[in-house]
């Protein structure tokens, strides 16, 4: 393994937690990947995490059923920091040094999110788990890992999700779907790609911030990416 990239962020679907499961979580994917973030971490790679809430609740699915979107949210926010201290529990397991810092302040669970203090935990080798979004209802966890990852200064967002990158439409639907093996930020928010919200691909965009998308399955899909081998899809400036 020889990895490209110093500092990166994985964003990681709450849906990817499930497993074959319906709701919830599986222990044996939450593992596996803890397993996969520490192989990356050993060989010197700094590592932040952010994880969304969907295998738990979906504030914007709830709300468009007649929920109040403000609260809707905020149970969404709660959710990620429930997977984000079950990760933190397999990466400790795992070996690894493993902190949670929360966007909504919950002390007596987990660290309030605090600049310097994220990047002290960096310097001191540890993986950081943001959890709780940003802290405020209507944006999403592609936001908040978009705003971290340009906190954090990340060489690039890594995210994982059911597919081995960015198509012109959706892959599962349409046998003849085109993959973009490069596609630029400009043509992800003018074509509405469907890959991240176009809030969080215009603050990569602002802050140069490549987003390289990936398929999570995989016993080394993260050591690949990071090594820029496997299958992806990169957006960024220009292609």
């Amino acid at each position: 393994m020889k990895p490209i990239y110093k500092r990166i962020l994985l964003k990681l679907s709450g849906e990817g937690l499930m497993g074959d499961k319906s709701f919830g979580m599986s222990a044996e994917v939450i593992n596996e990947l803890a397993r996969q973030i520490k192989e990356v971490h050993d060989h010197g790679v700094e590592v932040c995490v952010v994880v969304g809430g969907g295998n738990i609740f979906r504030g914007a699915k709830e709300a468009s059923k007649g929920m109040n979107r403000t609260v809707a949210d905020q149970v969404g926010m709660l959710a990620t920091v429930m997977n984000a201290l079950y990760l933190q529990n397999a990466l400790e397991e795992a070996g690894a040094q493993a902190r949670v810092m929360s966007g909504i302040q919950i002390p007596s669970v987990c660290e309030n999110y605090v600049y310097r203090r994220a990047m002290r935990h960096l310097e001191k080798k540890r993986i950081i788990i943001f959890a709780g979004g940003t802290g405020n209802p209507y944006f999403t966890t592609d936001t908040g890992a978009a705003l971290r990852a340009s906190e954090m200064q990340c060489d690039a967002l890594l995210k994982a999700t059911q597919v081995d990158g960015v198509y012109d439409s959706d892959p599962k639907k349409n046998s003849a779907a085109r993959k973009f093996e490069a596609v630029s930020y400009d043509e992800v928010i003018g074509r509405q790609l469907k890959v991240m919200d176009t809030t969080a691909v215009a603050l990569a965009r602002e802050n140069n911030i490549p987003i390289v998308v990936f398929a999570q399955k995989g016993k080394n899909s993260l050591a690949d990416v990071v090594s820029g081998q496997g299958s992806f899809t990169i957006i960024k400036k220009d292609v």
